[in-house]
């Protein structure tokens, strides 16, 4: 596998292009295979030293996607999907990136790739109606348009807990691990945090290490992931119908081809609804979404809900065997999938492990960082390594993170000072030609995010393109639009359960962020269509002004 791209020697020099990209994951290697298809001189800018995105940075013991691999892949290129065989149900992190970097190496897109550089800096120039992008090695480069493929949850965060830097053993993150990976073996460790990130990596760092306590603030459902290598006769069948299949996705609510639910939960019986949670728990080709699409009342009312969250709460109890240590663990304080469900890998049995302690910090928080370890309210711990599991500044903070200024010199951060404001989660109003992929406004974490990452590579490349054709210079949402838009994604938001959790979703993890709902929950499906409509009604909500200058585009 190949890890290399440009990483040339930055002057002060002002080079020119096309379309600048932000970020060489899954999305920025599709904008720049597009857009370079489409006769664009396009850079990608990545920080890291190679391809990937949330790939290359989340190699944490455990870390693997939640889609099933047949579905979280690229379907713009029917060759490709036919060639790449798929391991396992869901991949885990190595073979994710040896995929990534076959689609590269593939399209031979590592030549306009530089690594190792981050965008700190774009401004807009009005006169000229380009961009002057900067990057901390010192890069400057004028572009028409700039688009952040930087993704949705790319900025790490570690606990608000003073006296990290006093700590003397070693600390991580999950979304920033070390590529020699880490043993952990005869190890007294903690872990902070029960998400995504930390339900993966638990079990496995309960093995190696001599002691490891859990720091748990939420309980979150975890449901068994059944990982197992792929049948090459159900390869083989999934690929015979892989358009049709792909169409499906594209049509449905999360991006995943799954049976429409025709019945609530509060409508059928209660052996119904057990039956069905039964398959969903136990049923090795079940997905993590068959809870939430098996009946048609699960996100928006709380008492159908409940029904799922139960029964989760009843499984709990029957594999955990401490009484209390069960009840630390089931989820209470929210609905189940308003905090993003997991898969999980012997999750609950990792805690009848001798060698495993939970403390909830809920109860008794984390109080500061020591030299030795941490301290609670009540306890003081000594620890060889502190893993930090414990998520990110998710959908803004990797926008923000750069210091994007638009017309009149405002910037995005005051701009998105109350929360974020998009029209289709594509573009802002004031930051002519700046495009966010998956922003905030789509259905991006709602969704799996190759369904949701294609339809706006391709729907951006596509609107860039009629702006070069028509002769046009610039394009951005229309205000009215757009705040029609952010209302729009607010009052679907709350005709769910969504905004009654305390989650990443609502921006609750970050002290000082603003709540609001930042995902659209209208659906793949119907959101795809009101893209398209968009289009086809002269990209109406936009507004596209003429050409001013000629340079810039190709």
């Amino acid at each position: 596998m190949t890890e290399t791209a440009t990483r040339p020697t930055p002057d002060t020099t002002v080079s020119e292009a096309d379309v600048v990209v932000v970020g060489a994951g899954f999305s920025g290697l599709y904008l720049l295979h597009r857009l370079r298809g489409q006769g664009f001189r396009v850079v990608v800018f990545e920080a890291g030293d190679g391809v990937g995105g949330t790939w290359y940075w989340n190699r944490y013991p455990g870390a693997r996607v939640d889609v099933k691999s047949m579905e979280y892949s690229f379907s713009f290129d029917g060759e490709l999907q036919q060639e790449w065989e798929w391991t396992e149900k869901y991949p885990p992190q190595e073979e994710l990136l040896r995929y990534v970097n076959h689609v590269a190496d593939r399209f031979d897109l590592r030549k306009d790739i530089r690594l190792e550089t981050r965008v700190t800096e774009a401004v807009w120039d009005d006169e000229d109606a380009r961009w002057m992008v900067r990057t901390d090695r010192g890069d400057q480069v004028s572009a028409a348009h700039v688009i952040m493929a930087t993704g949705c949850l790319s900025t790490s965060k570690v606990p608000e807990v003073p006296g990290l830097e006093t700590y003397t053993g070693r600390w991580y993150h999950t979304g920033h691990w070390p590529k020699e990976g880490v043993d952990f073996t005869g190890q007294r460790v903690g872990v902070v945090g029960t998400g995504s990130s930390g339900v993966q990596s638990i079990p496995l760092i309960a093995e190696q290490a001599a002691h490891l306590t859990v720091f748990q603030r939420t309980p979150n459902f975890v449901i068994p992931a059944h990982n197992h290598p792929i049948d090459p006769e159900h390869q083989r069948s999934v690929k015979a119908a892989y358009d049709e299949h792909r169409q499906a996705a594209r049509e449905s609510g999360f991006g995943i081809a799954v049976p429409v639910a025709t019945k609530a939960a509060l409508e059928a019986s209660e052996e119904e609804r057990t039956a069905l949670y039964e398959r969903a728990w136990h049923d090795p080709d079940n997905s993590l979404v068959t809870f939430l699409t098996g009946f048609t009342d699960m996100i928006t009312d709380r008492e159908a809900n409940d029904t799922a969250a139960q029964y989760v709460r009843d499984r709990i109890a029957e594999i955990v065997h401490d009484p209390e240590v069960a009840r630390m663990l089931q989820p209470t304080d929210h609905p189940f999938g308003t905090k993003r469900p997991c898969l999980g890998t012997n999750y609950y049995e990792t805690f009848n492990r001798p060698n495993v302690r939970l403390v909830d910090v809920r109860r008794d928080p984390i109080a500061e960082i020591t030299t030795k370890g941490l301290r609670t309210g009540t306890e003081e711990f000594e620890f060889d390594a502190l893993v930090f599991a414990t998520g990110f500044d998710a959908m803004t903070g990797s926008l923000t993170a750069v210091d994007i200024r638009g017309r009149d010199g405002r910037s995005l951060r005051e701009v998105w000072a109350a929360g974020p404001r998009t029209y289709l989660g594509i573009q802002v109003a004031g930051f002519p030609n700046m495009w966010t992929i998956t922003g905030p406004g789509s259905p991006s974490v709602l969704s799996n995010m190759m369904v949701s990452i294609e339809q706006h590579v391709e729907w951006v490349s596509d609107a860039i393109a009629a702006l070069r054709d028509e002769g046009l210079a610039t394009m951005e949402p229309d205000q009215d639009a757009q705040d029609g838009w952010t209302r729009h994604v607010d009052e679907v938001g709350h005709m769910t359960l969504y905004p009654s959790a305390n989650s990443w979703y609502m921006g609750d993890n970050v002290p000082g962020k603003p709540r609001v709902f930042m995902p659209y929950i209208g659906g793949v499906g119907p959101y795809r269509q009101k893209c398209d409509e968009v289009v086809s009604n002269g990209y109406e909500g936009f507004v596209r002004r003429p050409m001013r200058v000629a340079a810039g585009m190709s």
